[in-house]
């Protein structure tokens, strides 16, 4: 069958030349580690800290190799021992319960509900029986829930909250960014997010212990004077001989990429939004599928669209998806028993002790998702969005 879309739903927009420009800039003096600098020079990576920091209005900014990095280096930095009890949803990706498994944590997955945002009825239930006293809150798929409710949810029993935010960067909920509602926050600029550099991630935190322990964990050595957006050499008078060095720093040539994309954050944002509307727009009303509902303080940012396909059979739903590819376009379905590409559940990682999520998995069943790069025109994502309700339909 000819296809209808001839779209790449993986193929990121272009960098910019001012991003070309210094990283080739990065290249000609060769100095890609974070450490190698010239004399009386801050490092790219340095720089890119205090920039993020100044923007999302927080202390203290940590560059690392990965998302997944800086979600473990948090809970390293929390004092997490062997075996303790680290709450987290049961529907996201999995390099959050991998980040808990690598920092010796043991999962404990958390039911969501229809919006896909994770169950305060059911987070207090597990709060209560497992004794946790962190929470590793993902903002799974650009979804944020009532953090005003979560954390006084999670002050009442003293838990303390890292948010995952590697799908909400420049996202709110009110006022308030993203990341800074819990002690700290992790993000990452793998190429499908927000700030595209292949690999990498970012920490924040506006406590001085908990960075310190960060940046030593990082793979600092005895440089910590070296990070412009790090606290005071005094707070790593304790700690710099006895925290374990986990190298995972960022290099130059990645920081250099990054920080002109950080300044074109918000012009990015509103793309992705303006695409997310049309396809919300051109779907809202189709019998058989049901678009997530947002909260009005939910401020999102949507590099990534979402619905669901309640009541379906799997074959029905694979029906779907086949006859969607056909026509080119490419959604990933959470419902297969088996991982494909990212699109694993909790089920599936089996380093976690076993659990049963029955809220969870029925919503999972029928969850769709796909993609939504900048590459795509207004008028592609009408197109999109046309092909889906044309299929949809024909299942009804």
């Amino acid at each position: 069958m000819k296809k209808e879309f001839h779209g790449n739903f993986t193929q990121q927009e272009p960098l910019s030349e001012e991003a070309i420009e210094a990283a080739i800039k990065v290249m000609r003096h060769g100095r890609l580690h974070r450490y190698n600098v010239a004399e009386n020079e801050a490092s790219e990576v340095a720089l890119l800290e205090q920039d993020f920091a100044k923007k999302f209005d927080v202390k203290f900014c940590l560059a690392c190799a990965s998302g997944g990095y800086a979600m473990t280096t948090a809970l390293r930095a929390l004092g997490i021992n062997s075996g303790d009890k680290i709450l987290t949803n049961g529907f996201t990706l999995a390099p959050v319960p991998g980040s808990i498994a690598a920092a010796g944590g043991e999962v404990v997955f958390v039911e969501v509900n229809e919006e896909l945002l994770i169950d305060f009825e059911d987070l207090e239930k597990k709060i209560k029986s497992s004794k946790s006293k962190v929470l590793l809150l993902s903002h799974m798929r650009g979804h944020i829930c009532n953090m005003d409710s979560l954390m006084s949810l999670c002050n009442s029993y003293k838990v303390r909250v890292i948010e995952d935010c590697a799908h909400t960067m420049g996202a709110k909920w009110d006022k308030k960014w993203s990341g800074k509602y819990g002690i700290i926050g992790c993000y990452s600029t793998q190429t499908y997010k927000h700030l595209n550099s292949g690999e990498g991630g970012i920490l924040i935190t506006d406590d001085e212990k908990i960075m310190a322990r960060a940046i030593m964990l990082s793979g600092s050595y005895m440089l910590f004077d070296r990070h412009i957006s790090g606290p005071d050499p005094e707070f790593f008078e304790d700690i710099k001989l006895n925290t374990p060095n986990c190298s995972g720093r960022m290099d130059n040539l990645r920081a250099a990429i990054l920080r002109p994309q950080l300044a074109n954050l918000e012009q990015k944002c509103n793309g992705w939004n303006k695409r997310y509307d049309h396809i919300q727009k051109e779907l809202k009303g189709t019998k058989g599928l049901r678009l997530i509902q947002r909260h009005p303080k939910e401020h999102f940012v949507a590099s990534s669209f979402q619905f669901l396909l309640p009541g379906l059979t799997s074959e029905a739903i694979q029906e779907f998806l086949i006859s969607c590819a056909e026509k080119g376009v490419e959604l990933k379905w959470f419902g297969a028993k088996e991982p494909t590409g990212f699109t694993s559940r909790y089920s599936s990682w089996q380093y976690a002790p076993k659990q049963k999520l029955v809220n969870t998995e029925t919503i999972l069943d029928g969850l769709i998702d796909m993609r939504l790069p900048l590459t795509f025109s207004i008028t592609d994502c009408k197109i999109i969005a046309k092909i889906i309700k044309s299929e949809v339909r024909k299942l009804t």
